[in-house]
């Protein structure tokens, strides 16, 4: 572990956005790989039949392997142990099977239709699905989007897909037929096949983490005083992307009457920012105050920096310092806890998470996790304090973690989001001293830039190179 640096707020320069970047597309060849993982795990598993539920909001699973979701429809992919896959379709979204990144068989499915559409099918959902041959499986797995993890419950019988269509499967087939959730095949521990990525996928998401980051440095030159949340989230926003979250652009006191989204309310001196937009690959987020110097601040927030800020700091510091491949996930979380004790910060969440088309995947670090941190892994430092009577503090960003043999890829065939890295990483080692292994990929511009104090445009939290006392 790196021992603990002085942290101090610095007139620095801001770091250098990555402008007009192509998005890397998923190639042919990582389709074929992401099958096979499945099948490998599948047959670990005893799996002979996978149904993977996708809706709007959980089309991750789905998408991993048909390269869509089913947008303002459900949908169903079937594999089989033999490789055959079925897609599962409704009226809007039939016509996409042809499209697919994988070879499949598209089944007519009206039950998966917007209410009042057309439902011509001669054909009940059980009969759908027995075309699908789930009568003959001999173990069916199903995966949804959620990794249960519950100590309480039987984790293998608790299904995150709609009743009617687990209704319909358990309809069809045996009941001595086991069925299972099967999300694990997909996320949740050192052998999910989503878990790592290869050198195209790092490249493909890192376009999303790097968007998310220049939306954040735009919306963070626009605070200013009379500014509306709506002007502030127009910066959260670009490209003509889909978020992955809801996106944050809140000033003063947030959820007044519910919402949860931009809206009319004017930045005032003094109050709390909060700040976030993500794509697919990375969350950029930030949290501060509307002044200039702690002395804007209510006197009894305005040791805000000694309090929250700078420990906060610390232990993200103490995060890209330390993340190193082959650790174990409850080694990260000691280390935060040591520099950052939940009982006095109250952070509840798991501190880092993995990231990919969703922005929270899963995670490997939590408490006595023996869960290994591996090559391909894709994160967000993601550490939320909540100290009463101050704002809270964040500066979430993505970064991925690459071996030898996959940095050496990255650079060979992705040159140049190879060098959008590297310049992230100098910025990291020379402007705010930060010291990274060579393993550790930053994919956002802003991974460590934070700016409590948002109207000081020029002015963010710094290590110095000396050791604490």
């Amino acid at each position: 572990m790196s021992v603990q640096r002085h942290i101090k707020l610095s007139p620095i320069d801001a770091p250098p956005r990555c402008n007009a970047v192509t998005k890397v597309a998923i190639s042919d060849n990582t389709i074929t790989a992401r099958k096979a993982k499945i099948i490998a795990n599948m047959a670990r598993a005893n799996i002979d039949y996978l149904l993977v539920y996708a809706d709007k909001e959980h089309g991750g699973n789905f998408e991993y392997l048909t390269g869509f979701i089913p947008r303002f429809e459900e949908a169903a992919l079937v594999l089989h142990a033999s490789g055959k896959i079925f897609l599962l379709l409704g009226n809007e979204n039939l016509k996409l099977s042809q499209y697919a990144r994988v070879s499949n068989t598209a089944i007519h499915i009206p039950y998966f239709s917007l209410p009042n559409q057309p439902m011509n099918n001669s054909k009940t959902l059980a009969d759908l699905l027995a075309d699908t041959g789930v009568q003959l499986a001999k173990k069916v797995g199903i995966a949804g989007w959620k990794l249960f993890t519950s100590k309480l419950d039987d984790n293998s019988q608790l299904f995150d897909i709609p009743h009617f269509i687990l209704s319909a499967i358990k309809q069809t087939i045996s009941s001595s037929t086991p069925v299972v959730n099967a999300t694990h095949i997909f996320i949740g521990s050192d052998t999910a096949a989503r878990v790592t990525n290869n050198a195209n996928e790092l490249a493909h998401y890192e376009y999303g983490a790097n968007l998310a980051s220049n939306c954040i440095l735009n919306a963070l030159t626009a605070v200013d005083i009379g500014v509306t949340e709506k002007q502030l989230g127009s910066y959260l926003a670009d490209e003509g992307q889909p978020n992955t979250v809801v996106m944050i652009a809140a000033t003063g006191d947030r959820f007044e009457n519910a919402n949860l989204y931009p809206g009319d309310k004017i930045v005032q001196l003094g109050d709390k920012i909060s700040l976030t937009t993500g794509y697919k690959g990375g969350l950029s987020s930030r949290t501060g105050y509307a002044v200039h110097h702690s002395d804007e601040l209510p006197l009894a927030q305005r040791d805000y920096l000694d309090r929250v800020a700078i420990p906060y700091y610390a232990a993200v510091v103490t995060w890209l310092e330390n993340i190193r491949i082959g650790m174990s996930g409850k080694e990260m979380y000691a280390a935060i806890e040591a520099v950052l004790p939940k009982s006095q910060y109250h952070w509840s969440l798991n501190p880092g998470h993995l990231v990919a088309d969703e922005e929270w995947l899963c995670s490997p670090i939590y408490k006595d996790s023996e869960e290994k941190i591996s090559s391909g892994m894709l994160f967000q430092i993601d550490i939320i304090p909540a100290v009463k009577g101050y704002a809270g503090v964040s500066a979430e960003d993505g970064i991925a973690l690459a071996d030898q043999h996959l940095r050496d890829e990255l650079a060979a065939h992705y040159p140049a989001v190879w060098q959008r890295i590297q310049k992230r990483r100098d910025y990291l080692s020379n402007i705010l001293n930060i010291h990274l292994s060579e393993e550790v990929l930053p994919m956002s511009n802003t991974v460590a830039y934070l700016r409590p104090f948002l109207l000081d445009k020029y002015s963010a939290l710094q290590c110095t190179n000396e050791a604490q006392g």
